[in-house]
């Protein structure tokens, strides 16, 4: 039987360390003793967990897409460009919000409106804060459509 061992580094504030295990591969003997076998840590990749995690138990038609994904982009990238989008306006400012969504716009993976208020409100629904410098005339300020 294979032993385990975790070593914990308890100087981070409490609450910051976390263990994470992704795979135990267990097997049971024929005296009904279990073996573990391959212990895997997590990818720290936060996009691709988050996105395989999605890809897995959602389906786009249970969650209400983001309104202005590109028609060209297939259902497969619709939640992975829902869900950076998400991630965009609850961990960035407003003028990195608007600079991203133009970039994603290039790309070919957003369609956006002319009216800057509609995008407002939609961005609110996902997330954005509606405070603290997220309000809409500072949104507009930042906003463009090229």
């Amino acid at each position: 039987m294979s032993d385990i061992n975790i070593t914990n580094n308890f100087n981070a504030p409490i609450g910051q360390h976390i263990d994470h295990v992704d795979t135990v591969n267990l097997q049971m003997d024929g005296d009904g003793q279990f073996h573990f076998g391959m212990v895997e840590k997590v990818n720290q990749n936060e996009n691709q967990n988050e996105n395989q995690n999605i890809n897995n138990n959602q389906n786009a038609s249970d969650v209400e897409l983001f309104h202005f994904i590109h028609p060209s982009v297939n259902e497969q990238e619709e939640m992975i460009i829902h869900n950076e989008v998400k991630r965009l306006v609850k961990r960035q400012g407003v003028q990195m919000i608007c600079q991203h969504l133009l970039q994603m716009k290039e790309d070919e993976k957003l369609l956006l409106p002319p009216n800057p208020s509609v995008v407002y409100n939609e961005l609110v629904r996902m997330g954005m804060p509606q405070n603290g410098g997220y309000n809409e005339n500072t949104f507009r300020k930042y906003y463009s459509n090229r």
